[in-house]
């Protein structure tokens, strides 16, 4: 079922939940409808959180001209999405033992609540108004009859997040646990999970081991990033290093779920304004090849294309296009043999394509 949102007149209170502050807003047809609004998040006390939490809603429901029908938000896990009950969080202390968030704001606004995990909400908001619709569109500009329904997406930050899409529709799993990529193995390292050689603390380490500093010396990975690029001072090599390494061992753990869900991918999260440093490496590593005795093959049956590359672009959206004539007959048919697949970077941004796939899933839960 397609699901088109972009026209609903529908109002949804949305949040996006850090370990430092609260991060509230409202969407109708796709778009925000107001500046953010910042609460702390209190993260130690769950009293004073819960109350800053209702507090959040309430200022945003007071700057709306029409009734809310619903509140959708991302927090963090591991919850019971599904039940609206979160767990024991990491960076959320106060949380502990079960905590029935979902219900709590269900009495006290009246509404529908829908809570989620931000790595599915992001690859939901570009899959319905971000990087999908902008490749579906390129195709069509080109003339190819190709079109895509499917899109995997993964934000690169802190942790190592994902989300899978299928014909517009978000897919969860049973247990609420799809696109759990930061479990999938490391390729540099097959004794961890993936997410230690994809995170922000990931490009810290590789940089500190090839400048032969301590962890706690190396810098953030946005000054990593500018030395890399020349555009500060420092170990530039390190540097240009550590964002490959970043790009390798995600590129490997993509492929890994784009061999069962065969779709486009998209990237985002705070580490993404780094793409010119690991976005091909990510794409190589996609491409890569299995060394068998009887010699290579490839990687994925499908071709990955850096859709940030003009000349790899251009490849992407021209495909292998050519007319065969249909046996016993005259009559031709269009036939692209070649198939491919597209990775870029965040059309909306991840905080707004959050915002959005949270709209996105209210509406569709609410029919």
């Amino acid at each position: 079922m397609k699901l088109h949102t972009a026209n609903d007149e529908r109002i949804v209170m949305t949040l996006d939940a850090g370990g430092t502050n609260l991060k509230f807003s409202a969407i109708q047809g796709d778009k925000i409808l107001m500046d953010y609004i910042y609460v702390p998040t209190e993260a130690d006390n769950l009293e004073r959180c819960l109350g800053n939490i209702v507090k959040g809603f309430e200022q945003v429901k007071a700057k709306l001209a029409a009734p809310p029908v619903a509140i959708s938000f991302a927090f963090p896990g591991p919850t019971d999405y599904t039940a609206g009950i979160v767990g024991d969080l990491p960076n959320l202390p106060a949380f502990r033992g079960g905590v029935a968030l979902g219900p709590m704001l269900e009495d006290k606004f009246k509404i529908p609540v829908f809570i989620n995990n931000d790595g599915d909400l992001f690859v939901y908001g570009e899959a319905m108004a971000g990087f999908l619709p902008a490749v579906n569109n390129s195709l069509a500009q080109a003339g190819s009859p190709k079109r895509y329904k499917n899109l995997f997406g993964v934000t690169l930050g802190t942790g190592f997040g994902a989300g899978i899409t299928r014909d517009g529709e978000l897919f969860l799993g049973d247990n609420i646990c799809a696109g759990e990529a930061w479990l999938l193995r490391n390729k540099l390292d097959p004794n961890v999970n993936a997410e230690e050689g994809c995170s922000i603390r990931a490009v810290r380490r590789v940089y500190a081991a090839k400048n032969g500093t301590s962890f706690e010396q190396a810098p953030e990975p946005k000054v990593i990033y500018d030395i890399g690029m020349g555009k500060a001072p420092g170990n530039k090599a390190a540097a240009i290093e550590a964002f490959r390494q970043l790009g390798e061992v995600a590129g490997d753990a993509i492929a890994q779920a784009v061999t069962l869900v065969d779709s486009l991918v998209v990237v985002g999260g705070g580490v993404s304004g780094a793409s010119a440093l690991f976005l091909q490496p990510l794409v190589d590593a996609m491409n890569d090849v299995f060394h068998k005795p009887e010699g290579d093959m490839r990687r994925l049956v499908q071709q990955a294309f850096n859709f940030e590359d003009s000349a790899q672009r251009a490849a992407f959206l021209k495909g292998d296009k050519r007319e065969i004539v249909i046996p016993g007959t005259s009559r031709k048919i269009a036939y692209d043999p070649m198939p491919r697949t597209a990775v870029g970077m965040s059309r909306l941004g991840t905080s707004e394509a959050v915002a959005i796939g949270a709209y996105a899933f209210a509406l569709a839960k609410l029919g």
